[in-house]
């Protein structure tokens, strides 16, 4: 005759242990399954936690952007930032402050809605943050067997002075040496668009217009160069109202062959 533990342990087989099993769980007393339960939710936490980490490495490693995004901290967001949309209101009561502030009736007629209009204007002027060169290219890169310089001149740019928030204008010129890549013409002015939407300093515009060129096509050279008027010389401080501020970036050929510089320079100059 065999142990009494043998027979549970066949019957347990037979799908009897199952029942005696369920019946052990259920007459778990109260204190036990609190415990149990706050096992449970800290496991679940735990795992959320972990899954957060996993993601803000992924994201790390390649390099999207979001590395320090504070958004990524609550996992109900989605890691989403809200729209720029979203912060019009406070946008609008700022600009609404500053209006008092300057002595006026925010609440006159011709003002009531001046707040709003300006916060709305400023996000347009400002798009370039929304943006992105992988955004812009949309696949705009093609495979050509040319690599003859490619020029495109006086693209029009109206960007923001982040040091007194006025504007400043003017064109831009690009050259670039493909590779076997060529990039669609109107993507640089869209790359234009991308960095001169933004608060800028006119130097550090010229050299990311440029950096954005490299990284499209990797071409073996490229060269920009941005002519502007400034509104910060011309409404305010020397009101030098004829005066013009010329950059240029030279990267690969451009900087290290004279004749290529040249060439590039006399046909921006050109009329």
């Amino acid at each position: 005759m065999k142990p009494q533990t043998s027979e549970q342990n066949g019957s347990s087989q037979n799908g009897e242990g199952a029942a005696d099993a369920v019946s052990v769980v259920a007459t778990i007393p109260t204190g036990e399954a609190s415990a149990a339960s706050t096992t449970d939710l800290t496991v679940s936490k735990n795992s959320q936690q972990l899954k957060l980490e996993m993601l803000n490495m992924e994201l790390a490693s390649n390099g999207s952007g979001h590395e320090k995004c504070t958004f990524h901290h609550d996992l109900e967001l989605d890691h989403k930032p809200p729209t720029r949309e979203a912060l019009l209101p406070d946008m609008a009561r700022s600009y609404r402050l500053l209006l008092g502030g300057l002595g006026e009736n925010p609440d006159r007629q011709g003002l009531i809605k001046t707040p709003e209009r300006a916060a709305k204007a400023m996000l347009y002027f400002t798009k370039g943050y929304d943006q992105s060169l992988e955004d812009v290219l949309n696949g705009a890169v093609f495979d050509e067997d040319h690599d003859e310089m490619v020029v495109v001149k006086d693209i029009e740019m109206f960007s923001m002075c982040e040091h007194h928030l006025v504007p400043f204008y003017g064109k831009v010129s690009i050259g670039y040496l493909p590779c076997n890549k060529i990039l669609g013409l109107s993507k640089l002015a869209r790359i234009v668009e991308i960095f001169s939407r933004r608060l800028q300093v006119q130097e550090r515009l010229t050299k990311q217009i440029a950096v954005a060129v490299t990284q499209a096509v990797q071409p073996a050279g490229v060269a920009v160069v941005v002519e502007g008027v400034h509104m910060c010389m011309v409404m305010r401080g020397v009101q030098k109202i004829n005066s013009k501020t010329v950059t240029s970036t030279m990267m690969g050929a451009f900087r290290d062959d004279p004749k290529t510089r040249e060439e590039f320079l006399n046909l921006v100059n050109s009329k």
